[in-house]
């Protein structure tokens, strides 16, 4: 008999499977989230115990389950929601992202984002080292201590991928964004009605799926407080990256507005990489 989280867990993969399809999604994502379904249906155990007893590697070693859908399970066990199936379907809040971090519950979120206008993980960072935490009531020391432990954790996680090369390169993260403007500008995308900045629920959003030698590649125009407040929300564009052997990342791609890159599209917190892909580019360019 399957057990209740089990056959919980499958039915939101299975969601996210048919909601790929819907969107336009062409590559093999879909069957495998379909297949990783049946085969957490199928388990002897909870997939929790599995997790308890074996951490995230345990789930790894579930057959069809690489690190990415792993880690999907894993959010699912410890919070009860997934923000990836939320955010293809319009639900993700800011709330829900930063309850990501050890430390941050409901009530703190809220306020993060209502008080703070915090709406990502590296908002949060910056307010964590400059002063705004500090002065948020009910913010100790070994809370901030602990949140800035976690967020260095995570960004030294990724900015070592960075170095290794464990992420899109920055001519393919562009690629993906110059095909996002032009299918969006074409209306050939799936939209999708975002709950934030949206009295309305009309579907304006559009989404895109694509995938090239392994990495998975979703892009959306930033719904955040600060795109809007700038009127940079068809501007800033959101790239959510999975593999089967790499944790998921995400990347904000935006038109420079200063300095020598202006104008040009950068991967923000990867300025430098850009700057030295677009002087390769240029001298490259024939005579």
């Amino acid at each position: 008999m399957a057990h209740r989280l089990n056959i919980r867990i499958a039915g939101r993969l299975r969601q996210m499977s048919e909601l790929l399809e819907h969107q336009g999604e062409t590559g093999f994502r879909a069957q495998a989230y379909r297949r990783a379904a049946d085969v957490v249906d199928q388990l002897g155990r909870p997939v929790d115990e599995i997790l308890a007893s074996e951490g995230r590697e345990g789930l790894i070693a579930l057959p069809t389950i690489g690190r990415s859908i792993a880690s999907a399970i894993a959010e699912m066990i410890a919070t009860g929601r997934w923000s990836a199936l939320e955010r293809l379907t319009g639900e993700l809040d800011p709330e829900t992202l930063l309850m990501t971090v050890p430390g941050i519950g409901p009530q703190l979120a809220q306020r993060l984002h209502t008080d703070l206008h915090i709406d990502s993980l590296e908002e949060l960072e910056q307010a964590a080292h400059d002063g705004r935490l500090d002065r948020l009531a009910g913010f100790g020391e070994r809370r901030l201590g602990a949140i800035r432990a976690a967020l260095r954790d995570r960004f030294q996680l990724l900015r070592g991928r960075v170095r290794r090369g464990k992420i899109p390169s920055i001519r393919l993260l562009l690629q993906v964004d110059a095909a996002y403007h032009d299918r969006a500008s074409r209306n050939e995308l799936k939209l999708i009605a975002p709950r934030r900045f949206n009295p309305k629920g009309i579907a304006w959003l559009p989404v895109m799926h694509t995938h090239y030698r392994g990495w998975y590649f979703t892009a959306m125009y930033s719904n955040t407080a600060r795109a809007h407040q700038l009127n940079k929300f068809q501007d800033w564009v959101v790239i959510f990256v999975s593999s089967d052997l790499e944790p998921d990342w995400q990347c904000t791609i935006v038109t420079e507005t200063h300095g020598a890159l202006k104008g040009k599209r950068v991967v923000r917190g990867q300025e430098d990489a850009c700057e030295r892909y677009y002087d390769r580019e240029t001298s490259s360019e024939p005579v």
